[in-house]
């Protein structure tokens, strides 16, 4: 019964504290096409790329954000 009731906690945890912005996208770092101290991000899941400057993967989807 505790098993149990550690995986409900567990799951309503994940669910709480998950972004959903985010949950589509994949991005990978690639460390060889950084520019002038920003580290570069491509999503495997939609193509967007990006660079940050913090060095962590973005926390928004860009997959819908309009081109420059």
């Amino acid at each position: 019964m505790i098993v149990v009731a550690g995986f409900a906690i567990a799951f309503v945890l994940l669910l709480v504290f998950s972004n959903g912005k985010t949950r589509r996208c994949r991005w990978r770092e690639d460390r060889t096409r950084d520019a002038d101290g920003a580290r570069y991000y491509h999503c495997m899941a939609c193509g967007a790329e990006t660079f940050t400057m913090d060095g962590k993967p973005p926390k928004l989807c860009l997959a819908d954000a309009p081109e420059a």
